[in-house]
């Protein structure tokens, strides 16, 4: 059995500093907010190159305190991609705004530019550019769509840690950004947690208090707030793997290139990298008129595989309402067609090779 992600191998490596911290915080029961979130929050914000980095209970979350601290509330409209996991539009419909769901580049499976300046009406005050499959987005030509029209930019990095462009890593380029650590993720915890990331010192007083009760001193409130704080054994966690993280990245872009040189002669589309950031692959992900054959063949041979996503968000039933008439031509055409492999930093070249060899045999028949 090839796993998507392999997980236990990773863990091998860190095992003992991870232990270590692990007993060490149960130790001093230093659980909320101890030591390690504070040590965490300072390493990830040098590595990101941000004033501010804010850990919290999830990247779910940290898309939604981001957009509450920038000030996104009802009857707001936010710029997104249809194309992306359904915890970005939950989070603009949390703060009472409305996702407005642009195309997507075909080639780069992101929103661009253009496709924003199109959809800009007088209730749009943000937009929420996704970095989708560790694909950085054009953030030079949407931070300057961005600026001329006074719209916040709220960058969703759940899957790009690490990922950068224009020399700049990304969540560093917007007003504020989210960040999240689930376990598959290139960074990954051993549960759910999130980052919150801004030059601002007000977003990220904002965002301190709204993921601690509305609280900046203990048993004060000001506002309404979330319990939404990045627990200190994630911490750990989190700390060991992100020594690693450039050389995990560079090993998923080895994979990745191994895969796409394999099948080049294939009648398939692998992915696109720009030259303008440097992709992480979060997911290896290609598109294939016979896509469903493939994954047949893959999931007999017990080789992980999965459709990221096989139903666009405008054509999902919570959004299909206030969705009606929207066309997306492109991003319905990829969902029809995508399918991603196994990848991580742990994928060997032997392993690669024997996932091509199962996807070419289906050409071969």
């Amino acid at each position: 059995m090839i796993p998507m992600v392999n997980l236990k191998a990773q863990y091998a490596e860190i095992k003992e500093e991870v232990e270590q911290g692990l007993a060490k915080t149960i130790e001093n029961c230093s659980f909320i907010l101890g030591p390690n979130v504070q040590g965490f929050e300072k390493e990830a914000a040098e590595y990101l190159g941000v004033k501010h980095a804010i850990g919290v209970a999830s990247g779910t979350d940290a898309l939604h305190l981001a957009l509450l601290a920038e000030g996104i509330g009802e009857g707001d409209e936010v710029i997104t991609s249809a194309f992306t996991f359904i915890a970005t539009a939950e989070a603009i419909c949390y703060v009472g705004a409305k996702p407005v769901f642009v195309d997507v580049d075909p080639k780069t499976f992101n929103i661009t530019a253009e496709a924003i300046e199109a959809a800009i009406t007088d209730k749009t005050t943000a937009v929420m550019p996704v970095h989708l499959f560790g694909q950085p987005v054009d953030m030079t030509a949407i931070k300057a769509v961005c600026d001329k029209h006074k719209l916040k930019l709220v960058e969703d990095c759940a899957q790009s840690f690490g990922a950068s462009v224009a020399g700049k890593q990304t969540g560093s380029i917007g007003d504020s950004a989210g960040f999240s650590f689930f376990p598959s993720k290139n960074l990954g915890a051993f549960g759910d947690g999130g980052l919150v990331t801004t030059n601002s010192d007000a977003t990220a007083a904002k965002v301190k208090q709204l993921r601690n009760h509305g609280s900046d001193v203990r048993y004060y409130h000001d506002v309404i707030g979330f319990n939404s704080r990045l627990d200190d054994m994630q911490a750990v966690v989190l700390r060991a793997k992100l020594k690693h993280i450039d050389r995990y990245n560079d090993s998923r872009r080895h994979a990745a290139h191994l895969y796409s040189e394999l099948m080049a002669d294939l009648p398939l589309e692998t992915p696109y990298e720009d030259g303008a950031g440097v992709h992480v692959y979060h997911q290896y992900t290609l598109l294939a008129d016979r896509r469903d054959e493939i994954l047949a063949a893959l999931q007999a041979k017990q080789i992980g595989c999965a459709v990221y996503y096989p139903v666009p968000l405008h054509q999902q039933n919570v959004f299909k309402e206030d969705c009606t008439g929207v066309s997306l031509p492109v991003t319905e055409a990829i969902a029809a067609r995508c399918l991603s492999l196994p990848i991580c930093s742990e994928l060997s070249d032997a392993t690669v090779k024997e996932i091509v060899a199962v996807i070419r045999s289906v050409y071969a028949e």
